[in-house]
Parts: structure tokens; C-alpha cells; sequence
């Protein structure tokens, strides 16, 4: 959604909100955009009284609800990692004020110089708080959401943004496919699952790097799943090698911490790539939804790059080299040759 302008009605239901407040008290002629989303929320910018910059959050009801944010920046709080404070809210109106993270993403800062130290903050904070997981807090990521997440790259994907209709015998090996990527997704230990760690989400800050943003949807469910979001970006690439690498670090101080990740590094990194997998055609099926559904083209050209991540992964293990021959049948290119595990 853009930002708009005071004739918008919920901007004006916005700053008047603001307006009531006693403290902090805030300078409505500064509010500014502070970034953009890709669901029906928005983020302002706020300069205060007493010197600092907050973020207003602006979500909508019925499309929005502000409630899971609240309940997770609390769980996530008690972690010990850098998530927004909640100063003032009004969850009927789905208005919030937040403590300010600062204006730098991991992506405005990530390259060869500082990857590694900024990679290793934001695994260090994610063992953190999967150390702090209980299976009550939070909803299971179980095989219902996982299977309708996979749902969205035949429906969006294929069907909308291929324009293309499976045959028959193409969509049951392609379930079988994703048997397969559930099969091992629901077999990992399970902590809590941030669901979007990636460089668009993690701040860069001075103390308590990274801050941490937009987790409103976290999950109880794979282990796996935040390091491969965090490795494996849909907005910006890494040398397979240093992929392994961080991964491999990530592993090894997550067993020193007591977490229960495969106890050996092959079915570590298999379950690894699996869950990367299951993220990837997710992915795929969301830009293509943001752009044919909510008119939002910004996504396209970040889909070749979730789609080189999806044939890697698929033609490396023989159970999902199907895949593969799928999606050289829909994009008419050549096989892939690569290595089988």
C-alpha cells in the first residue's frame, strides 16, 4: 500500500490519534513514511518533543489486526533481542507507537566487508531466541499451513503468472514432490519461527544488533526455517561457500546452546536446503500474488533469483529432481546438470 497524504481517512483517523497523546508528545508535521510493506500495513516516522524518532504503525481493520504483533514483540522481548517497545496503543483503531529501530536495514548495509560480522549478529540473536522457545506460546506451523504456503506457487505461480494449467499426471507428481518437502519439514524439532529473517526485516544498530522487525506472524515450528530465510534471501545473493560457511557456524553454535538441530551436518544442511525449498515456492507464489492480485510490481524482479534457489535445491536430491523436469516444461529450458545426494 503507498503512503498517502492527509486527505487520506485513515491518516487523518491517524494524526488525530496522535494528537491525544500525553506522552511522548509528537510533532504531527514531521510524520514521514518509514517503509513500505507488502500487506496492508503502513509505517510512519515520527519526530517527538523530547528529542527521539518514533514509528507509527498504521493496520487496518478487518484487513489488519494489531494484536499478534503485540503478543509476539512481548514473547520476543523476553528473549533478550532488540524488537520494538510498544509505547502507546489503540487495538481497535489498529494504531500503535513504537520505539524506533533506526532508518538502516541489513540490506542498505550488506556487502563483502561487513556480511560476516552482520551475519553473525543475526544468528547470534536467532539462537537466542530459539533457546527461549515453548511449544505453547505461539500457533503450530503444522502441515495445514505449510501445505497451503506450497498451494500458493501452482495457484499463483504456474496458474496466474505462467498462465499455464498442470496436466494431470504433472500435478500428482508435484504433490508428490511436496510430500516429500513436508515429510521433512514436520520431522525438525520445533522453536519459534520469525518467518520473514531476513535482510528487509534486521536493523542495523549499534547496541543489541540486529533489531528486529515485522514478525507479527511468527510460528512454533522448523527449526530451519529462519536461517535459510536468513541465508537464502530472496533480496540479495551469496556464494554457495559462504552460505555453507554461515551455515555451518549457525549449526555448531546452536548445538553449543543446546538446541536440537541434527545431531550431524549432512542432514543438518538436507534439512537445510528442504525447508529453504518449501520457503522458496511459497515466495514465488506470493510476488506473483502481490503483482497480479494487488497490482505491486516491485517483487518481480526479485523472483529470477528465488527461482535459481528453488532449481538448485530441487536438482541436488533425486526425490525432488520431478520438480525440476516441471519447471522445464513450464519455462521450456534445458535440464540442469548437477549433483544428487
Amino acid at each position: 500500500m503507498s503512503f498517502t497524504s492527509s486527505s487520506d481517512d485513515r491518516f487523518s483517523q491517524l494524526t488525530h490519534w496522535l494528537t491525544t497523546l500525553a506522552t511522548p508528545r509528537v510533532r504531527i508535521d514531521s510524520l514521514r513514511p518509514a517503509s513500505a510493506d507488502a500487506s496492508f500495513r503502513r509505517y510512519f516516522r515520527v519526530d517527538a518533543d523530547d528529542g527521539a524518532t518514533y514509528v507509527v504503525m498504521d493496520a487496518p481493520p478487518p484487513q489488519e489486526d494489531v494484536r499478534p504483533f503485540i503478543q509476539v514483540a512481548r514473547l520476543f522481548g523476553e528473549a533478550a533481542i532488540s524488537v520494538p517497545h510498544i509505547l502507546t496503543q489503540d487495538v481497535t483503531r489498529g494504531f500503535l507507537l513504537l520505539s524506533d529501530l533506526g532508518p538502516t536495514t541489513y540490506l542498505d548495509r550488506l556487502n563483502h566487508d561487513s556480511a560476516h560480522q552482520l551475519y553473525m549478529d543475526a544468528i547470534d540473536a536467532l539462537i537466542l531466541l530459539q533457546v527461549h522457545s515453548r511449544p505453547d506460546a505461539l500457533p503450530e506451523y503444522d502441515r495445514a499451513v505449510l501445505a497451503r504456503e506450497l498451494a500458493l506457487f501452482p495457484d499463483w505461480y504456474i496458474g496466474k503468472h505462467l498462465d499455464a494449467t498442470l496436466t494431470a499426471n504433472q500435478r500428482a507428481e508435484l504433490d508428490k514432490v511436496f510430500d516429500v518437502i513436508l515429510a521433512n519439514n514436520l520431522a525438525q524439532p520445533q522453536v519459534y519461527v520469525h518467518r520473514d529473517y531476513h535482510s528487509r526485516n534486521l536493523m542495523v544498530m549499534a547496541k543489541g544488533n540486529p533489531g528486529i522487525l515485522d514478525f507479527q506472524d511468527a510460528l512454533y515450528g522448523p527449526i530451519t526455517y529462519d536461517i535459510v530465510s536468513l541465508l537464502r534471501d530472496a533480496y540479495i545473493e551469496w556464494d554457495e561457500e559462504l552460505v555453507l560457511d554461515w551455515a555451518i557456524r549457525y549449526w555448531e553454535r546452536a548445538k553449543r546452546a543446546g538446541l536440537p538441530v541434527a545431531p550431524d551436518i549432512d542432514r543438518f544442511y538436507r534439512d537445510f536446503e528442504f525447508m529453504g525449498l518449501q520457503r522458496h515456492l511459497k515466495v514465488l507464489g506470493i510476488f506473483a500474488r502481490l503483482y497480479h492480485r494487488d497490482g505491486k510490481d516491485g517483487y518481480l524482479k526479485d523472483l529470477p533469483l528465488v527461482m535459481q534457489y528453488t532449481r538448485k535445491t530441487a536438482g541436488r536430491y533425486r526425490e525432488l529432481k520431478p520438480l525440476l523436469r516441471l519447471l522445464d516444461q513450464l519455462e521450456d529450458k534445458a535440464p540442469q546438470v548437477g549433483y544428487t545426494f
